[in-house]
């Protein structure tokens, strides 16, 4: 009897986001070819086959597309140049999206993020069908929309655009939970405690994105309800509400520093994750829960 398995390849399999992923696709009994590179760096599970090198390299992107059903690409190296950050999103993703269409592939998903949209002060709730944030915004607003757009352009693909804000869980290279709260120990602690703080845990993205990777969410003639075929669809992932004051409050608290609160006109909207919801998705983690995590791991670290 062959083995009926979705095969699933993941880029950046060693990171906050990636390595997730990959937990979420074994627990979906997926086999995972997880694409890193430096050796030895992909998630030690069963189910997970190593593949060192660059995903953007053409050999390599035909290699481990070649008979699988999905892949998930999480590559944006944000803080990086702008030339790099173009070079590894808007040019190296679609070499990889190019060689799934050509290897048959079914579904790609893309994270990208919410910071592609305007969340700029009076903006309101926003939804997949929210403004843009115009060329010119940042580096990284800018590559990823491009990233997007070419994407795009990749026909013969279904393609799912999975929209995350801020992403909170425990790690080394998790930006929410380690890397920001450093930068607030060193002052960077100023900010309207109004001000809307859209976030997901990492472990419900990695939920959403096994699920449609491993086609548990079917397409659909209607984005509301699922990917649609042939199509590029848009998901914007986050959970339950929260302010600033919600967040740097617990992490200067957990420092035992004071946070610097100002007053200027802020974006206190919401993301709406309505078409999640409709595909089946429902965060697990709460926002309790999430800060809980968030300050045990600086109370142990401090």
């Amino acid at each position: 009897m062959a083995d009926s398995s979705p095969v699933v390849v993941v880029t950046g399999a060693n990171g906050l986001v990636g390595a997730a992923v990959c937990r979420a696709l074994v627990e979906r009994s997926a086999r995972v070819r997880a694409v890193v590179r430096r050796a030895g760096s992909a998630p030690a599970l069963d189910g997970v086959t190593e593949h060192v090198g660059d995903f953007a390299d053409e050999s390599l992107a035909r290699e481990v597309t070649r008979g699988a059903d999905a892949v998930v690409t999480t590559v944006h190296p944000m803080g990086s140049s702008r030339e790099v950050q173009h070079q590894v999103g808007v040019e190296g993703t679609p070499v990889l999206a190019r060689a799934a269409r050509d290897a048959g592939v079914a579904r790609l998903v893309h994270v990208s993020t919410a910071g592609v949209y305007d969340r700029s002060a009076g903006v309101g709730d926003v939804a997949e069908d929210g403004a843009l944030l115009p060329e010119g915004s940042g580096d990284y607003p800018d590559t990823k929309n491009a990233t997007d757009a070419a994407l795009a352009q990749v026909g013969g693909l279904t393609t799912v655009l999975v929209r995350p804000p801020a992403i909170i869980g425990a790690g080394e290279t998790s930006v929410w939970n380690t890397l920001r709260p450093r930068e607030v120990r060193d002052g960077e602690r100023q900010v309207n405690p109004a001000k809307s703080w859209a976030w997901v845990h990492v472990d419900d993205l990695a939920a959403l994105i096994a699920d449609v990777a491993t086609g548990a969410v079917p397409a659909a003639d209607d984005p509301e309800r699922g990917p649609l075929e042939g199509g590029t669809t848009p998901v914007i992932v986050a959970g339950e509400p929260a302010t600033w004051r919600d967040y740097l409050g617990t992490v200067t608290d957990a420092l035992g520093v004071a946070a610097e609160w100002t007053d200027e006109p802020v974006w206190t909207g919401q993301l709406l994750a309505d078409r999640a919801r409709g595909w089946g998705w429902a965060p697990r983690v709460s926002l309790a829960q999430a800060l809980d995590e968030l300050r045990q791991g600086l109370t142990e670290r401090s």
